[in-house]
């Protein structure tokens, strides 16, 4: 297997009755992890590049980056921009060999969101690639709140923009550290009667372990986004390694001693997802 699109995971997962993590990278280090996981695991895996990561790594490096792993990679593997916030971010990132973009024009007024998103995917599917959108804001731990997602907009915004993949705010929020949050499934059902769509679950790290289980096997919602959680490991796992021996100052011998717990950790995320 190689590099694939988004749609090449998600209508199978759809059909068959499970998810795929999107794993939100900020490295090297952790990328190779969830790539060696999805590997050990026989699972695809979504390799996700956010704001956070861009900041820190410009696209065309990890657009080689992500292609390289997947090209080496025994399992599928999707190249994605997460959270691309202009058009401009996402033809950088097609441009730089990206197999998936997220458009995120949630915080827009609707109708602003969907012309917007609807030229977003145009662009994307002219160059082979998926794209994802958001209806309904998904706020962040500590800061602003989600306004929950409106299955009318949500069928409207399926239909006018011709998304591949649609991120939904059902009670799901970004950077929570533990798994208290649960989704609203009532909401996440009204939604599912409107629209054929994989949904999407960004915050995924705060969502309760059996309900992910149970909403990749039971329900349209195909990919949970899984950010904080991996970054907790990777925080800790570095901690110990420094501590084992604090005289050292060489950042590869240090940094190697976290792909074994990052692994671990991503392999654990990923049973979850599996189908029943």
């Amino acid at each position: 297997m190689t590099l694939v699109t988004l749609s090449d995971v998600l209508q199978p997962a759809l059909r068959q009755g499970h998810a795929v993590a999107g794993l939100v990278t900020l490295g090297w280090e952790d990328m190779r992890a969830f790539v060696a996981a999805a590997e050990a695991e026989d699972c695809p895996v979504i390799l996700q590049a956010g704001p956070s990561c861009r900041a820190h790594t410009p696209l065309p490096v990890l657009g080689a980056m992500f292609r390289h792993l997947a090209q080496n990679a025994s399992v599928p593997v999707v190249a994605h921009l997460d959270h691309g916030y202009t058009a401009e971010e996402c033809r950088q990132a097609i441009d730089c060999g990206f197999t998936s973009v997220m458009y995120d024009g949630s915080r827009k007024p609707l109708e602003e969101n969907i012309a917007e998103t609807r030229r977003i995917v145009e662009m994307a599917h002219a160059a082979g690639i998926s794209c994802e959108g958001e209806i309904g804001f998904v706020g962040y731990s500590g800061g602003d709140g989600s306004s929950g997602t409106d299955p009318a907009e949500a069928a409207r915004f399926a239909r006018e923009t011709g998304v591949d993949a649609m991120a939904i705010s059902v009670g799901n929020v970004h950077l929570q550290q533990d798994h208290e949050g649960g989704l609203d499934e009532d909401r996440i059902r009204a939604i599912e009667a409107v629209t054929d769509l994989p949904l999407v679950i960004h915050g995924g790290s705060g969502v309760p372990i059996a309900q992910r289980r149970a909403l990749a096997q039971g329900s349209s919602i195909c990919k949970f986004n899984i950010g904080t959680e991996l970054r907790m490991a990777f925080g800790r796992s570095l901690r110990e390694a420094i501590d084992r021996d604090p005289a050292r100052f060489d950042r590869v011998q240090i940094l190697s001693e976290t792909h074994e717990p990052m692994v671990a950790a991503a392999r654990s995320i990923l049973r979850a997802f599996k189908g029943a």
